[in-house]
């Protein structure tokens, strides 16, 4: 069963790239949603708005991140992790 969590990121991501949440595969990545730097961006700001936190993420550094974005999945175990108040980056056990 998917947590509230998962589908409220899921949710704000399909709205960024013009999709259903159901159309939205863990394995995605940004790209293969048609999603930009600025989109990425917007992502994060609503992410930030939606659950009151503050993502470690520079969009001018995307390699110094700390926040995973390399698929759908990862931005949701990320956020997850930011809200539990771990590193958005802890390894998954």
């Amino acid at each position: 069963m998917r947590s509230k969590v998962h589908d409220q990121v899921l949710s704000i991501i399909a709205h960024e790239a013009h999709r259903a949440p159901d159309e939205l595969r863990a394995d995605m990545t940004l790209e293969e949603l048609g999603l930009d730097s600025l989109g990425l961006v917007e992502v994060i700001f609503a992410i930030e708005e939606q659950f009151d936190i503050s993502v470690p993420f520079n969009a001018n550094d995307t390699a110094q991140a700390q926040f995973d974005i390399s698929s759908v999945g990862a931005i949701v175990r990320a956020v997850e992790r930011l809200i539990s108040g771990e590193s958005p980056s802890a390894a998954v056990a």
